[in-house]
């Protein structure tokens, strides 16, 4: 396995300081590293030099920060083009990195959801009407604003259309160029604890910890991963994390599945144990 990582972009030749760890595992475990330019990748431009130090290799991972689809799929053509084969192909990664392309498999796991193509009011308005009234936790199709919660996340209501626009105008503001696909909404379903994050290989979960939001806190009861072993195989993805959570009911729910070279580690993890786990 050939290991990939964004370079510093102080000291190009090294990685970038948060992937640093994981690249050092790699290393001592027998594993190639290369580094990449994240930010010519991110900006689709020179894309020959941002992966001009990659060697030749038949199994490459990424492990770095998130990439759009497009771009993603501009990575894999320019690392084709120096004979490195990506273990996950575009068509997987955009698959596992848009909750379009893996919410079919898991609906039954997971809250119920909508989603539009583009900002407009009137699709939103056909998928809000759409999911009913009650609760809704809006996003993207890759990402939430949790942290902007009251005024770009939670919708209280969704009989009340102006209030669940605000809102939705307020998230597009914040996600600004990082606006993926259209928006999405989810039914609420009220949570009791920490988020679990877990991490598959070829269908296969080879490590559950916390999630990176709250990398000391595990909860009590113990993680129920059978379940999504089906929604794994249909989706035949060669490396995707899922994040689960205890709903209220005592039910485990997936909050969300993920492509897992962008999927952040936490930091109570040992980059070892993430590498002997990937290798």
């Amino acid at each position: 396995m050939l290991l990939i990582v964004p370079a510093d972009p102080m000291r190009p030749r090294r990685p970038d300081p948060h992937f640093a760890p994981e690249a050092r595992a790699a290393r001592e475990a027998g594993h190639p590293v290369a580094v990449v330019d994240h930010d010519a990748l991110a900006a689709g431009r020179d894309l020959a030099r941002a992966v001009a130090a990659v060697p030749a290799a038949d199994d490459a991972v990424y492990r770095g920060w998130m990439l759009s689809a497009a771009r993603y799929a501009g990575f894999a053509e320019a690392s084709a083009a120096r004979q490195v084969t990506l273990r996950t192909g575009p068509d997987q990664y955009r698959r596992a990195h848009e909750l379009p392309g893996w919410y079919a498999a898991a609906a039954a796991l997971t809250p119920e959801s909508r989603w539009t193509v583009g900002d407009d009011r009137v699709d939103f308005e056909r998928v809000r009407a759409g999911l009913g009234g009650g609760p809704a936790v809006l996003r993207d199709w890759t990402k939430s604003a949790k942290h902007h919660w009251h005024e770009a996340c939670f919708v209280p209501e969704l009989a009340d259309g102006d209030a669940a626009w605000r809102i939705a105008s307020r998230l597009r503001e914040l996600r600004d160029d990082d606006f993926t696909g259209g928006f999405v909404l989810r039914r609420f379903e009220p949570l009791a604890g920490a988020e679990v994050r877990t991490w598959w290989v070829d269908g296969r979960c080879v490590l559950t910890g916390p999630h990176p939001d709250t990398p000391d806190e595990l909860p009590d009861a113990p993680v129920d991963t059978d379940p999504l072993t089906s929604v794994m195989a249909a989706l035949g993805l060669p490396f995707v994390t899922a994040d689960l959570a205890l709903r209220a009911d005592g039910r485990w729910r997936l909050v969300e599945i993920g492509d897992g070279q962008v999927s952040d580690r936490p930091s109570t993890v040992p980059p070892e144990t993430l590498v002997a786990a990937l290798g």
